[in-house]
């Protein structure tokens, strides 16, 4: 529990300085490198949420989660590729892509985070409580 803390809290802090830094990008490059890293940032915290769904699910649906995920990407990356598609090119378009990705995957990791919510008894939810 302390490990988890502490990392959402050096997340926090980090995020912050990027925001910061990010806030004050006046150059195509500066943002690009910005939106970049906003997107590794958002997808590691994506990839812990998943390996802590993955262990708490039961064989059955560990499977079926890690089918659903290989899928979810193939999408993400299809929905994105066609959303930075009209900036093909040009030197926004790293830009388009990464708060793309971004989006959708903090979409992602906030309905895995959900699934690591269920309560005793939710018929609808795949994952056991946390016990």
């Amino acid at each position: 529990m302390n490990r988890i803390l502490l990392t959402c809290a050096a997340l926090l802090l980090s995020s912050q300085a990027l925001a910061d830094d990010c806030a004050n990008a006046s150059t195509q490059i500066e943002m690009n490198s910005c939106a970049a890293a906003q997107y590794q940032a958002i997808d590691k915290k994506l990839n812990e949420t998943f390996q802590n769904a993955l262990k708490r699910a039961e064989a059955p649906q560990r499977e079926l989660l890690k089918k659903a995920q290989v899928a979810w990407i193939a999408v993400r990356d299809a929905d994105c590729a066609l959303i930075s598609s009209g900036t093909e090119g040009g030197s926004i378009q790293p830009m388009i892509a990464s708060q793309c990705l971004a989006d959708k995957t903090a979409e992602r990791e906030a309905f895995l985070a959900s699934l690591l919510q269920c309560e005793e008894g939710d018929l609808s939810c795949p994952l056991p409580p946390a016990g």
